[in-house]
């Protein structure tokens, strides 16, 4: 009864903390990430003492890492791996080599040990995947080019845990002990097991979780979708740390072979809610871990070592950016996003104890360090964000937090509300008709809104946002987003849950158009088709043609173009094909106006008005 007792009194003060530091945090323009570690500072052992050793908690807390990389692994489908091949391989091996290095040496030189020097430099070249990918998801960054980059280190500092943990027995000068991976193993029968786990998480990925999801899901209980969510989390999870890997790169594995899944929306959001909260606690307990009796106690040495270690990070990876040649905007982000310790030095500065590598002492200031540089990282974003970018580039605010729900839902709903969504969504304002819209750009939002349009902030590909926004009532989505990836992900998650819905789509170009056709859309407008064209009757009339006669022209390109584009779909992906079929089609469409010029040369104007279903036929014949 006392433990249960002290087990709400300590969640009690965890939510209270959160609750209060996280939107004051917020509010000033300074990151949820930042109110966490702050929240966790004021409530740790070291300030009011409200929880107790975060340690256990810690442990708990981790499992929000686990499933961040699980989410980002559904969302990160196997070819645009392959495409990040180079910011993976080259990009992290370069940052983890260099970083390492320089470390050493300079440690080194500083009278440690080799051993110490090694170690240690290992440890720090680790970035915190949970705080950066959760600061740069806040401010809609992930997707840059420098946030690629970031995700390609990061995504092989988890790799890189591996050979960490095989070369710190190595540099040991106590007993062996048992650690993170199995001492019985030696490195070819580990890398065995490695391969053997991973063939098993792909053959289940692939051949059991559809056919059990199909199931489980035709239960229609939410909960039991929960529960599979889960447990393919746990499962994969659990067996990679059995062979001395990181869970969460299991559960990254397992997300990478889902994202091509029919259900991937649907684990996605299962596991949305418990991540959000684990990651908020871990971040929580980072912050009370910090030990201020230490800082006190030796402000130099660790004072020291944390602008130390931040100044050569920052310095290391500012030069692989620039080898990377990123603009001089994205150089800054790699740099200041990724210039800190990481969560799992925790693991490695333990393995290091054990192995008589470091001793206690040494341990606790290192992982004060770790600490106080993952804390100060929303400041270092924060700093480039405010002082270094308005000096190299233009950058939008971050976004505020999203609606959830919606008070008005009009039987049209408009996904996207820029240039092309704004003239959708005024025509069916000056007919009569409502529209809710929805938008994930904040600046753009306080925007039209100067103009009397109501539009709600949020992620159009969340499923749950999408039926707050009243899609089930919806008879028509207008998806007027620009970015293709997301433009596209939006189509598959109304198939899958509102094929009743009928789609009108935005496409960027003529390849675009054709993978939405993949998709079963019908109803495509392509950017600045129509305008083109508008310009295109005007110039003719420039030229010499009567007004009738250059509309004749237009709309009987029109036409063609609209035919020709479904005729070459079965081809778009053939290259050889669809350059041949391409030439015929134009070579039809020159014909197809040179007849027109010479039947019509002496028609009036009322002839075009009066032809419109004689030119669709020519346009027939001539296709």
């Amino acid at each position: 009864m006392i433990e249960s007792s002290i087990f709400l009194q300590h969640s009690l003060v965890y939510l209270l903390a959160a609750v209060i530091a996280v939107p004051l945090s917020s509010r000033l323009g300074l990151g949820s990430v930042l109110g966490y570690l702050v929240a966790g500072a004021v409530i740790g052992p070291y300030v009011l003492d409200g929880v107790g050793d975060p340690t256990d908690v810690m442990h708990a807390a981790e499992f929000g890492v686990v499933l961040m990389l699980f989410i980002i692994g559904l969302e990160l489908q196997p070819h645009l791996l392959i495409e990040l091949r180079r910011p993976i391989l080259l990009c992290g091996s370069l940052q983890v080599a260099v970083t390492a290095g320089v470390i050493a040496v300079i440690l080194w030189l500083l009278s440690f040990t080799w051993q110490q020097a090694v170690a240690i430099g290992l440890i720090f070249s680790l970035s915190s995947t949970a705080i950066v990918l959760q600061s740069l998801a806040e401010k809609g960054l992930l997707k840059t080019e420098g946030g690629t980059h970031i995700f390609g280190v990061l995504l092989f500092q988890d790799i890189a845990i591996i050979p960490m943990l095989s070369i710190l027995p190595l540099l040991g000068v106590g007993n062996l002990v048992k650690v993170a991976s199995h001492p019985t193993f030696n490195a070819w029968q580990q890398a065995g097991l490695v391969m053997i786990v991973a063939v098993v998480i792909v053959l289940a990925g692939r051949v059991v979780v559809r056919p059990v999801f199909r199931f489980i899901t035709q239960s229609r209980l939410r909960e039991l979708s929960i529960a599979a969510a889960l447990l393919i989390v746990l499962g994969s999870a659990y067996a990679m740390q059995c062979i001395g890997l990181s869970p969460a790169l299991g559960t990254f594995l397992a997300g990478l072979v889902l994202a091509d899944s029919e259900y991937r929306h649907e684990l996605e959001s299962s596991i949305e809610p418990f991540k959000g909260l684990l990651l908020g606690l871990f971040f929580i307990t980072v912050g009370a871990s910090i030990d201020f009796a230490l800082l006190w106690a030796k402000p130099i040495l660790i004072i020291s070592g944390l602008f130390g270690l931040i100044a050569i990070k920052l310095a290391v990876l500012w030069a692989i950016a620039r080898q990377q040649k990123l603009s001089a905007g994205e150089n800054s982000l790699f740099a200041f996003s990724l210039a800190q310790g990481g969560e799992f030095a925790f693991v490695l500065l333990a393995v290091s104890q054990q192995y008589a590598i470091i001793d206690d002492e040494l341990r606790n200031c290192l992982i004060l360090i770790v600490a106080l540089s993952m804390a100060l990282t929303p400041i270092l974003m924060l700093i480039n964000e405010y002082w270094i970018q308005p000096r190299l580039q233009v950058r939008e605010p971050a976004p505020p937090s999203p609606m959830t729900s919606f008070t008005d839902k009009a039987p049209v709903l408009i996904l996207g509300f820029g240039r092309f969504g704004q003239m959708v969504g005024r025509v069916l304002s000056a007919n009569g008709f409502a529209a809710t819209v929805i938008d994930h750009d904040a600046a753009q939002i306080d925007f039209v809104g100067k103009f009397g349009f109501k539009v709600y902030y949020g992620d159009a590909a969340r499923l749950d946002l999408l039926r707050a926004a009243g899609i089930e009532q919806a008879q028509i989505v207008v998806i007027a987003i620009e970015e293709v990836e997301q433009n596209l992900l939006i189509v598959d998650l109304i198939n899958k849950n509102f094929p009743q819905i009928q789609v009108l789509a935005r496409a960027r170009n003529r390849t675009h158009a054709y993978e939405l056709m993949s998709r079963g859309v019908t109803q495509i407008f392509r950017d600045t088709f129509g305008s083109a064209m508008d310009m295109s009757t005007e110039l003719l009339v420039k030229l010499g043609f009567r007004r009738y006669q250059a509309m004749r022209a237009g709309y009987i390109f029109r036409r063609h173009d609209e035919l020709a584009l479904r005729d070459m779909y079965p081809l778009w992906q053939d290259e050889k094909s669809y350059i041949s079929r391409s030439k015929q089609i134009r070579q039809q469409l020159e014909y197809a106006l040179t007849q027109d010029r010479e039947r019509n040369a002496d028609h009036h104007a009322h002839a075009w008005h009066s032809s419109k279903v004689e030119v669709d036929q020519k346009v027939v014949d001539a296709s």
